[in-house]
């Protein structure tokens, strides 16, 4: 925490005299125009403060970053000479102009302290040094907007211009307490606004999943800025509040965040705080959505808005340590900057918004379009990130079921080997539970080509990188031409070193027995197994009669309909109180008696792969 003090204090300062000055203007500047325009003053002052943020600098890029900071913070002191000169002469241009200045000194200010957190603490401090930086920076945006709106209404001019140059000069001063460990930037990237997108843009996405993290992170900041600047209208229009009672609003927002932040922030060294970001993103939305639907009263108001500050505290701080951690050294700073111009286009974006809905309708509807975004947002992230769906996807059928796991170590390989995972089939749940489970084993799925053509099912199966494959219904010379098609795939990601899975059966069990019959997947994947596969058979027990299974049933269950199903059981409540159904997973290395079964006939091998899977005690509960 100490060696981060100086860069969270630097910044603190900084955010503060953004916010004071900032709330200055709405309150006392927007005092200066005719009431019809006070709102589009209001949105328009938040919206300077950002819009220099569309010409987003990358010079930490080619400079060290604690220069660039110091370099930013000396600007601060002839900015504030412009708001001063704009208060004096009650000029509304020169008040916004500097506004729009300090923008422009946070947008050179901002990649650089990102980039300095992993230099400071290394890559073991991130998530702390971004759950301290962003507590600290909502501390500045509390503290900054209370002051701006009692010094609005309760002390002379002079204290108001004294205050803005002193957070300037202590900020500047504790720019040179800051010690970090910067590494040289050698890759070259452009400083042309466009070109940097686009060049940034196609290095965010080698990363797999990058590029969403940092697009919900910038509906993040699309939902603070938009409700920091609803909330200086809504509750004055709504709850007739003074500027200094909507100051103390605005001050608990920015508690609720920081809270959120640091709470998070130490959550995140333990748990994947990133898994339950969709989820929190939507209960964001759902609170927001609450505001536009009740007439709350001033206290109940008050509370929500707290609620929804928090739950963005946690919001935020794993997506902001997810970039810290997937940039590479040379790449985190660019990316820094990418992610800074791109979120600020994004808040802009919101003061748009704003201006056009409050200029036709109550402020409350702009609440409900932003828990619309933040809704959609949130469900795009899930079915995005690989590993959030599946850390989603195995939650909630914990939820549902009792899940116990045998042998797991199994699974574990040695540094030359890959994996050939062979599970039984009892239910349309059993692949969803295996690939939320070992999302991190990279396994790839044989899929047949049939299913990328079903709406979300192709996107989700492309995420985890599924081999297409032939379809084996064809009859005829055409199907025996798929079967040796397949068998070439087969071989040729096993001997790539990949991860694969199916199922020998190729079918949900009819009659809880697993029956391989005739068919030749598993037989002739034993014929070509290279030396360094190890082959892991799978027994899923406790399906069989469940929902999701073919028990007295002669169709495959409607897994959309199921799914549904399972979600309303959890809103509901139900999932809480119905007692739940015990499954059982059972790994078993079965690589040698797989190498040796392939002297078989087709028929004995998987009858031989049968005797594993079938387990004759749950068939006889259930069936006789």
């Amino acid at each position: 925490m100490r060696k981060f003090l100086p860069l969270y204090i630097t910044n603190v300062l900084g955010v503060m005299n953004d916010n004071m000055l900032k709330t200055l203007v709405c309150f006392v500047a927007a005092g200066w125009v005719e009431p019809q325009y006070k709102t589009f003053v209001v949105n328009l002052t938040a919206g300077a403060l950002v819009l220099p943020y569309l010409f987003e600098t990358v010079l930490p890029h080619f400079y060290k970053k604690t220069r660039v900071v110091r370099i930013a913070k000396m600007l601060e002191l002839p900015i504030m000479a412009v708001a001063v000169l704009g208060f004096w002469f009650q000029n509304i241009f020169l008040a916004i102009s500097a506004v729009a200045l300090m923008g422009l000194q946070s947008a050179l200010f901002s990649p650089s302290k990102y980039g300095l957190i992993k230099d400071i603490g290394g890559k073991d401090g991130i998530s702390q040094g971004m759950g301290g930086m962003e507590a600290f920076a909502f501390l500045g945006i509390l503290i900054g907007t209370f002051l701006g709106s009692v010094l609005s209404e309760e002390t002379s001019p002079f204290t108001q211009y004294a205050m803005l140059f002193v957070l300037a000069i202590l900020g500047l001063v504790s720019s040179f307490f800051i010690k970090a460990n910067e590494e040289y930037q050698s890759e070259f990237i452009s400083a042309n606004p466009i070109r940097f997108l686009r060049e940034t843009y196609l290095m965010v996405s080698k990363h797999k999943g990058l590029k969403h993290v940092i697009y919900l992170l910038c509906f993040y900041w699309w939902l603070s800025a938009s409700v920091q600047t609803l909330l200086i209208l809504h509750c004055d229009s709504q709850y007739s509040m003074s500027p200094s009672e909507t100051g103390l609003v605005l001050a608990m927002m920015a508690i609720g965040i920081a809270l959120g932040c640091l709470i998070c922030g130490s959550l995140d060294k333990k748990r994947f705080m990133l898994g339950y970001v969709p989820q929190i993103g939507i209960g964001i939305a759902f609170l927001m959505l609450s505001v536009f639907v009740f007439d709350f009263s001033k206290l109940v108001f008050m509370i929500v808005v707290v609620l929804i500050a928090v739950l963005c505290g946690f919001f935020k701080i794993p997506m902001d340590a997810e970039i810290q951690k997937r940039a590479k050294a040379e790449e985190l700073n660019i990316f820094l900057a990418y992610f800074n111009l791109v979120s600020f286009i994004f808040i802009f974006c919101a003061s748009a918004t704003n201006i056009l809905i409050t200029n036709f309708l109550p402020t409350s509807y702009v609440f409900l379009f932003d828990s619309v975004v933040m809704f959609l947002a949130s469900v795009v992230f899930l079915f995005n990130y690989k590993s959030v769906l599946c850390f989603f996807g195995f939650n909630n059928i914990k939820l549902h079921y009792d899940i116990s796991v045998k042998n797991l170590d199994e699974m574990e390989t040695k540094s030359n080997q890959n994996l050939l995972v062979l599970p039984m089939h009892r239910a349309v749940l059993d692949p969803i539970m295996l690939f939320s489970m070992f999302y991190d084993k990279k396994l790839q799925p044989l899929v047949d080509s049939a299913y990328w053509n079903v709406p979300v099912v192709g996107h989700i199966l492309n995420m985890f990188e599924a081999v297409q494959v032939p379809d084996l219904r064809v009859k005829g010379r055409s199907g025996v031409e798929q079967v040796q098609h397949l068998d070439s795939i087969i071989q040729t990601q096993l001997e790539s070193g990949s991860n694969i899975l199916f199922y020998p059966s190729g079918h949900i069990t009819l009659d809880g027995r697993e029956t391989i019959g005739n068919r030749r997947l598993a037989y002739n994947a034993a014929k070509i197994l290279p030396e360094n596969t190890k082959v892991v058979a799978v027994r899923i027990l406790g399906f069989w009669g469940s929902k999701w299974s073919k028990y007295k049933e002669k169709t495959t269950p409607s897994i959309v309909k199921l799914l549904f199903l399972s979600a309303l059981y959890i809103f509901s409540g139900y999932v809480f109180v119905k007692k739940k159904r015990k499954i059982t997973l059972e790994f078993y290395d079965i690589t040698e008696k797989f190498r040796q079964w392939k002297t078989l006939s087709r028929q004995d091998f998987n009858k031989e792969l049968e005797k594993i899977y079938n387990s004759d005690k749950e068939y006889e509960d259930l069936v006789l």
